[in-house]
């Protein structure tokens, strides 16, 4: 059976593709490797924001393997430039996967981005693979495996958050498993 732990980064000192972690991110990426080291981590994949890459680094060390990195797992794009209503058009981009705002990235398009880098992991030889990534892009990802999931998963989220995604013969089991674990909020 494959294992794929989908993980949204921890705090950060903002948005910026190069915001760092916030000296509380730091002691939850280190919550964050602690609570993963023990499930048998093949593969990290990240998103290229600093903040995704400083979430795994813990992990990394501790388990000895390198941090992939894919440009399929940057934060979806809802509209550039950005809006002050942006929550409210967030939702909406949930129940039509395929509004697409000015500037901005469908909901459609952000998903199949992030489940074609899935798609890859479970193609591979590996069985244990972290997915580092963003909330909105993996509500998104995890949507595309469970129909149930929405605008309110992702407003439930935590930085950092973990879910796991479990395989048995190409069907897929979504499973939230940090909970906001080890005070990790």
């Amino acid at each position: 059976m494959k294992h794929i732990y989908i993980v949204r980064h921890c705090k950060a000192e903002g948005q910026e593709a190069d915001a760092p972690l916030t000296p509380a991110g730091m002691e939850q990426a280190e919550l964050l490797a602690r609570f993963l080291s023990n499930k048998k981590i093949d593969a990290i994949i990240s998103s290229p924001f600093k903040r995704a890459c400083q979430s795994v680094q813990p992990l990394s060390g501790r388990i000895g393997i390198g941090i992939s990195v894919d440009e399929r797992l940057q934060e979806r794009m809802l509209s550039h430039p950005g809006r002050p209503e942006w929550r409210d058009m967030l939702r909406l981009t949930f129940d039509d996967l395929h509004l697409c705002y000015e500037g901005g990235e469908s909901s459609y398009a952000a998903m199949e981005r992030a489940a074609c880098v899935v798609a890859e992991a479970l193609n591979s030889e590996k069985q244990h693979i972290v997915v580092v990534s963003h909330g909105n892009l993996i509500a998104l990802l995890l949507k595309h495996f469970d129909s149930r999931i929405g605008f309110e998963t992702w407003e439930a989220m935590s930085n950092p958050d973990v879910f796991h995604l479990s395989f048995r013969e190409n069907k897929p089991s979504v499973q939230r498993i940090w909970e906001g674990g080890l005070n990790g909020n």
